[in-house]
């Protein structure tokens, strides 16, 4: 059962809103990703990522993610429309967290503009930042979305998402 469409306000997105397949595009706000202490990515750069029912990834370019605190780990995953993801483990000092960023290598035609781009699941970082809002993480260990203030749901995630 679909659920319902929380109505947004002035200056807000539904995630109902977002198109399926998923859309691509550039986000020129401040994106800032931390753990450890430590600025680990930041960037005006970055792409965003707006599927149906899921609140936006970003994704930032490869440049702007300190590589001294990011290592590729094996194992794959594979979505429908993105295909195949490698994931990094981040660690920073005695903290490491297992397969906490991904990338797609080699991304289907529509999504190549973030070949090699680099996502966090905000739930396993210390905190990301959306033009200085701390994020919400999705909820689920699936997920990698990005909630702040302007997005609304029901997101797909929490508790009886599992048929939508």
């Amino acid at each position: 059962m679909r659920p319902e469409r929380v109505e947004p306000g002035p200056g807000q997105e539904s995630v109902w809103d977002y198109p399926r397949p998923p859309a691509l595009e550039d986000f020129d706000g401040l994106i800032e990703v931390v753990f450890g202490g430590e600025i680990i990515a930041t960037t005006k750069r970055a792409k965003r990522v707006l599927e149906t029912s899921h609140p936006p990834v970003y994704y930032i370019p490869p440049a702007h993610v300190r590589g001294e605190f990011v290592r590729e780990v094996a194992g794959t995953s594979w979505c429908e429309w993105k295909g195949r993801a490698r994931y990094y483990d981040v660690a920073v000092g005695e903290r490491t967290v297992e397969r906490a960023a991904w990338y797609y290598p080699d991304p289907e035609k529509r999504y190549r503009q973030i070949k090699n781009y680099v996502a966090f699941y905000p739930a396993l970082m210390d905190a990301c930042f959306v033009n200085g809002e701390r994020v919400t993480a999705q909820s689920g260990t699936f997920y990698g979305g990005w909630i702040t203030s302007n997005i609304v749901g029901p997101f797909k995630g929490c508790a009886g998402s599992n048929l939508w």
